[in-house]
């Protein structure tokens, strides 16, 4: 039987071909250690103009940026301040678009704000980890008011608009004392943290867990706002918890000379039954706007199917309401 061979070259072509793969594979191996994937860059949705300003920098933080659209005017403009959802754990103001329509507040010689803030898993030593969110928002405002005469804007037609955390971050800056230090060095920080109005879209008017099981029995939002690990461990620290509990609450905040608030939620309210998506319930808005009633502050809750409805959108009751020179501005 004559015995087959393998020749030098097929030898040759045989070796090279294993060096290329090994190559190949040693490659990928050590690019899969060293290369991270790309950070996706957020794109703002088609309906968005382009921002005049971006990324503008109101501290050192990366996420501690935001974007300015300047309304067309020859005398100062309204504003409205824009905060991002995302349960304080993501999200950011590329999502502008989800709550109120930008085009049409520029239309109607409305300026524009929309900002980025550390989140809770920023908070290292902060203690509750949402103090860092909720106070980079009031930072951001006294920021833009502190560019007022550069941006051309009114100072005291400032409004908020929110979605979700972003809304219960704009009614704790609405409801909470002006955190402005007129005895401070920074021009920044002697700037009012307060607001003319608020219009915003499935907003948390409490974070007390008691309260909202009360509201909405299969409520389980707010835990990761105290550094809680899930929502049965937040409310069973809820005694221990109360004081910061009181002091992040908007529900717990509001006074008789609270600005007027607008709240939209996507579906009714129903005191006491459990709600499809507990997080974003009407519960939130009725139960405030029970209290606001009781506290004469103006406090409308839109919802399809509502009566009476006088603002459809966050956005039409922005408009009308800062272009009213006479009735929205609070004294600071």
């Amino acid at each position: 039987m004559k015995k087959k061979y393998i020749t030098v070259p097929a030898i040759c072509c045989l070796v090279s071909l294993i060096s290329v793969i090994n190559a190949v594979n040693v490659q990928a191996a050590g690019t899969s250690k060293r290369v991270k994937p790309a950070k996706k860059v957020p794109a703002y949705d088609a309906s968005v103009p382009k921002p005049t300003l971006t990324e503008v920098r109101y501290g050192k933080h990366e996420r501690q940026v935001l974007d300015f659209w300047k309304a067309s005017s020859d005398s100062p403009t309204p504003l409205v301040f824009a905060i991002h959802g995302g349960g304080w754990r993501g999200g950011s103001k590329e999502l502008i678009h989800r709550f109120v329509d930008t085009s049409a507040l520029l239309k109607a010689g409305i300026s524009v704000v929309a900002i980025n803030y550390r989140l809770v898993a920023h908070a290292e030593d902060v203690h509750p980890p949402v103090k860092v969110p909720l106070y980079d928002a009031a930072r951001a405002l006294q920021f833009v008011r502190s560019r007022a005469d550069e941006w051309n804007i009114d100072k005291n037609r400032i409004a908020a608009a929110g979605e979700s955390a972003g809304a219960c971050s704009s009614l704790w800056l609405a409801y909470h004392d002006d955190l402005a230090d007129p005895k401070s060095d920074s021009d920044i920080a002697r700037e009012s943290t307060r607001f003319c109005c608020v219009a915003l879209k499935g907003a948390q008017t409490t974070l007390d867990p008691k309260k909202m099981k009360k509201w909405t029995p299969n409520s389980h939002y707010g835990w990761h706002a105290f550094g809680k690990k899930n929502f049965p461990e937040f409310l069973a620290d809820r005694e221990k918890l109360l004081p910061w509990i009181v002091e992040y609450s908007p529900y717990a905040l509001v006074s008789k000379d609270a600005p007027p608030t607008y709240l939209f939620y996507n579906t009714p309210p129903d005191i006491g039954k459990k709600q499809k998506d507990p997080t974003h319930s009407a519960n939130f808005g009725a139960m405030l706007k029970k209290r606001c009633k009781k506290l004469k502050v103006k406090c409308e809750v839109m919802y399809p199917g509502a009566s009476k409805v006088k603002y459809k959108t966050p956005t039409n009751y922005l408009i009308a309401n800062l272009k009213d020179r006479s009735g929205t501005s609070r004294k600071k």
